[in-house]
């Protein structure tokens, strides 16, 4: 079969198929009341066709390719561009509201209290301006941040990770905080690790990270972002920590926050450059080395991997509720830690001892900055 040629196609784009029509019938020199008989069809249903009256359906276009020797497709793409060339576009609004839904998880932050009601795309944009704060919305508004997940695939950075590193700095900027160095940062550190024995001691975390000058907040996750956690960064000196406690377990808190300190330690999120950013998104080598490493300072800061190894060496494989309370209280940690780390090595199932990890988000919420579970901020 034949086929329309590319400039013919543009040509005659914008126009009805019946003009093609006609031009065919005149190379045939055939009357409409031939084409009738051909077709099979009543004389004022082809005339309809062909001055554009009615629209070629699948069965027309099939009818047509059999008589022309033209592609059926060709016939449905002629009307289909026909079609769409009368359609006058009063605004842009569609592809306006689509642009700002994908740069920002609009209704959820609606919901959350992070922006005003969404009555009009014009309320949105000015909303969206006002929440990022930024000019314009020309490119995606973008805060550098390093995150953990715990999802057991990597997960693309979306605009919801982004918006909610975005609420984090704004609310971050509320604190009160020392000024961070090097010196404090180490000090902090180990007196960190001091509040890792007892659940209660963990409300006496963010007055900590605040004296090593890093503010600290807790912020619910947003639908399918399964964020643990993130640093960034407000100006050049002031960290921000920020956690979403998805996982209501001491092990899972200490280890996330430990993490955390590594990339503080590093200047992750400060050093991280446009090009690493973009990369970030497909989780590229370089991206998840930075991970790898931040969870491997994790565990050695809450117990040193030769201390560990040792006390896996001795055990093994009787790994007994009292053993592990055991070396918990000689070394100064939550046994629900002890467990989680051994959960983590694989030396024990995920579902042993799971009695030992303690919750801590209600006594954690008491005393950090705390937006999510119900508790907005206003910030305004």
């Amino acid at each position: 079969m034949g086929t329309f040629t590319m400039n013919e196609q543009i040509q005659c784009g914008v126009k009805h198929p019946g003009e093609e029509i006609r031009k065919e019938l005149k190379k045939r020199q055939w009357t409409q009341e031939d084409f009738a008989l051909i077709l099979g069809r009543p004389l004022p249903v082809v005339s309809k066709i062909i001055n554009g009256k009615t629209s070629i359906t699948p069965d027309t276009a099939k009818d047509l390719a059999d008589a022309f020797g033209v592609d059926a497709e060709c016939w449905l793409r002629l009307d289909s561009a026909y079609r769409l060339s009368k359609i006058k576009r009063r605004d842009d609004s569609i592809r306006k509201r689509a642009y700002l839904y994908k740069i920002a998880p609009a209704k959820e932050m609606e919901r959350r209290g992070w922006i005003g009601r969404i009555d009009s795309i014009e309320k949105l944009e000015r909303e969206l301006l006002n929440f990022f704060g930024v000019d314009t919305l020309d490119q995606p508004p973008v805060i550098p941040f390093v995150a953990r997940t715990s999802a057991k695939k990597n997960i693309e950075i979306s605009a919801s990770h982004n918006a909610w590193c975005f609420r984090a700095a704004q609310l971050a900027k509320n604190l009160n905080v020392s000024k961070f160095t090097k010196n404090a940062f180490d000090i902090g550190c180990q007196e960190l690790k001091k509040l890792a024995a007892y659940p209660e001691d963990i409300r006496m975390v963010p007055r900590t990270l605040a004296s090593m000058g890093i503010r600290f907040v807790v912020l619910e996750h947003l639908k399918k972002t399964k964020i643990d956690g993130a640093v960034l960064w407000i100006g050049q000196k002031s960290p921000v920590v920020v956690m979403s406690l998805r996982y209501d377990r001491i092990d899972y808190f200490w280890h996330t926050l430990a993490h955390e300190l590594s990339h503080i330690r590093h200047y992750d999120a400060f050093n991280l450059d446009a090009d690493l950013i973009e990369a970030r998104h497909s989780m590229d080598t370089e991206y998840s080395d930075i991970e790898e490493r931040a969870d491997r300072e994790a565990t050695e800061l809450l117990i040193p991997k030769q201390i560990m190894d040792s006390f896996t060496l001795r055990v093994k494989p009787f790994y007994s509720k009292q053993r592990i309370i055991q070396f918990a209280h000689r070394i100064g940690i939550h046994p629900g830690i002890i467990a989680g780390q051994l959960h983590y090595r694989g030396e024990i199932k995920y579902t042993a001892n799971k009695e030992m990890l303690a919750k801590i988000r209600d006594i954690l919420i008491q005393e950090a900055l705390t937006d999510g579970w119900g508790r907005a901020v206003n910030i305004n």
